[in-house]
């Protein structure tokens, strides 16, 4: 076991989990890092952000939060703390080589073949389920991170970790025709990710005295908002821009939400592969999930002027809910629109010019378009995903398996076309205790406690979990993006893979109505 060479790309939550889990198994693993130190996207983020999941559900299983962290939802240095804490507590950190960026993989045959599509698919995955196939290893191209002219240097595995996440790397920025993007525009343009990289005194400076505009109406695009409407108050009032309309929940409903998914609520959402009785019994329970709905809507109408400012979204929370798409309302965000410090403005589409913004009104009833001035610009729209991960990949065959398929992968973590290679905290909700378990599950497997199935076994549980997930978030639907409902379900799988009792809790009413966390699965 020993022998093996694990290599893992990333040193966030998901890098150091999988990192801790591999030691535990027996490995000697290698996580490349290309900043100076652990957390991923914690270690870059913008001076309000907090955690937007309950601590008690973004907690390592086997590490609690120190007593001194009294909050619900702590700020996003505390959080740092609590990895740095965690990585140093199980003796992570030798094993990080820091300031490394991998620059690509490449996989290459030990057996003669030149290319992987050569391969039967019995022998991608070792023939018989193993997850070190015998026919190929990896070749990663790394270079320091600092110093651009340095030669790069190569590195040989048996087995690829990739935990660069879902909320990095490549900016999305919308296209926009010849002579309306960006280019026209005499101010600051940058998206979100480049705005919470700068030091938070850079970040003030740049924004104050400015008109700024954010794009987006996600929780980045909430935050910087927020932040950049509290720095330069009602002098100068930052915008909003926002195309569609999400429902947003306060922290303290947050809280009450994750205590309601428990096996219970699980029952009323189809399942892939549900028997008769199953579905049956969700067939009889699934109206109180849309009484459930409906009751939040209209509790959000109630406590947010939703409708005075045109913030009514125009599907369901429940659909929303399933498309990972309900972003927490930063504290006294309608009290900074009501004081002027802040503006929502809604519109389909938008163009740049020299002064700024020519938005079309939402409301058909005004004039086609008008002029937004505006001095800087933040896009808050997300990341291309999939480009990144596929950019990693030498193998035009392996890009193809990355960008050409809508599915989600195997256990959240793995493509049946890739050999050696799982993907971490890519598909995942804002819980760290759900990549702990994919990151449990995986070092199971390849401490050889477990085996894969078929390769078309494998494709054949992605595409009903793909067909599941249309059927609930429709237009909304993400690949990276599982059901929240089916948290617990997903959980039962991978206890039955590794061979445990998904049953965690003590009796009957408990498994029933109590709410799964992390210290349920401590000792899987």
């Amino acid at each position: 076991m020993e022998s093996r060479k694990i290599a893992i790309v990333g040193a966030g939550v998901s890098g150091l989990l999988a990192c801790k889990h591999c030691i535990e198994k027996g490995f000697d693993p290698v996580v490349f890092e290309s900043e100076s130190g652990v957390g991923g996207i914690w270690s870059k983020t913008i001076e309000s952000t907090r955690l937007q999941t309950p601590k008690s559900f973004y907690e390592f299983s086997d590490f609690a939060w120190p007593p001194s962290v009294k909050e619900t939802f702590p700020d996003h240095n505390k959080v740092m703390d609590y990895l740095r804490s965690y990585a140093s507590n199980f003796n992570i950190l030798p094993n990080i080589k820091y300031n490394t960026k991998v620059l690509s993989i490449d996989y290459y045959s030990t057996t003669g073949r030149s290319h992987v599509e050569d391969f039967e698919s019995s022998d991608l995955w070792g023939g018989s389920g193993e997850a070190f196939s015998p026919s190929g290893k990896w070749n990663l191209t790394v270079q320091n991170a600092r110093d651009s002219s340095a030669p790069p240097e190569e590195y040989q595995v048996d087995f690829v970790i990739l935990c660069n996440g879902t909320f990095s790397g490549l900016p999305n920025i919308p296209d926009f025709p010849e002579n309306k993007g960006p280019e026209v525009f005499n101010g600051v343009v940058m998206h979100s990710m480049e705005y919470a990289a700068l030091d938070n005194e850079v970040a003030a400076e740049l924004v104050h005295g400015k008109r700024v505009t954010v794009v987006g109406s996600q929780k980045s695009a909430l935050d910087v908002a927020a932040e950049v409407a509290k720095r330069n108050g009602p002098q100068h009032p930052c915008v909003l821009l926002f195309r569609t309309a999400h429902w947003m929940i306060p922290e303290y409903f947050v809280e009450f939400t994750f205590r309601g998914f428990n096996r219970f609520s699980e029952m009323m959402v189809h399942k892939p592969l549900e028997g008769f009785f199953q579905w049956l019994l969700v067939l009889l329970l699934s109206p109180l999930l849309w009484i459930f709905s409906k009751c939040v809507e209209i509790f959000l109408r109630l406590v947010y002027p939703l409708k005075k400012y045109n913030m009514v979204p125009s599907h369901g929370f429940a659909k929303h809910l399933f498309s990972c798409n309900t972003p927490v309302t930063p504290p006294n965000f309608f009290d900074q629109v009501k004081e002027g410090s802040l503006v929502l403005k809604k519109s389909k589409k938008f163009s740049f010019c020299k002064n700024g913004l020519l938005v079309d009104h939402d409301d058909k009833k005004e004039e086609a378009s008008h002029l937004l001035t505006t001095d800087m610009i933040i896009f808050a729209t997300g990341y291309k995903t999939d480009e990144k991960l596929k950019n990693i990949f030498s193998s035009v065959f392996f890009q193809k398996c990355i960008i050409s398929s809508a599915t989600p992968f195997y256990r959240e973590c793995i493509h049946p076309r890739i050999p050696n290679l799982a993907m971490l905290g890519y598909a995942s909700i804002a819980t760290m205790y759900t990549i702990e378990m994919n990151c449990k599950w995986l070092a199971h497997l390849l401490a050889g406690h477990f085996k894969l199935p078929s390769i078309r076994e494998m494709e054949g549980d992605a595409i009903r979990w793909e067909k599941c997930r249309k059927r609930y978030s429709g237009l909304g639907y993400k690949r990276h993006c599982p059901i929240t409902l089916l948290q617990i379900h997903t959980n039962d799988q991978i206890c039955n893979d590794i061979g445990c009792n998904p049953r965690r809790k003590s009796w009957f009413l408990a498994e029933l109505f109590a709410p799964y966390g992390p210290s349920d699965y401590q000792y899987l």
